[in-house]
């Protein structure tokens, strides 16, 4: 399979996509943690085991924290791609 460079406006272009995407996932991320933090404040309310609850509401925190350092990499990459641009 052959491998083509894209060109710097394409790279800029796409990279700009992700970010938009990556901070879609992390609103969309960040209400499925108020849910599961919702939800868990219910069962606990009304006695009931909340262990998986718990567990879920950890791991939801714990992606969105990867989520963010992933769109600091993309800030990053987009940033460093608009200062290297060769001017038109």
């Amino acid at each position: 399979m052959a491998c083509f460079p894209i060109d710097r406006a394409e790279q800029l272009r796409i990279e700009k996509m992700l970010l938009i995407k990556a901070d879609k996932d992390i609103e969309d991320g960040e209400r499925r943690l108020r849910n599961q933090q919702q939800l868990l404040s219910d069962l606990r309310a009304a006695g009931h085991d909340a262990t998986q609850a718990e567990r879920l509401v950890s791991l939801l925190q714990q992606t969105l924290i990867e989520w963010e350092r992933h769109r600091v990499l993309i800030e990053d990459r987009v940033n460093y791609l608009e200062r290297t641009a060769v001017p038109s």
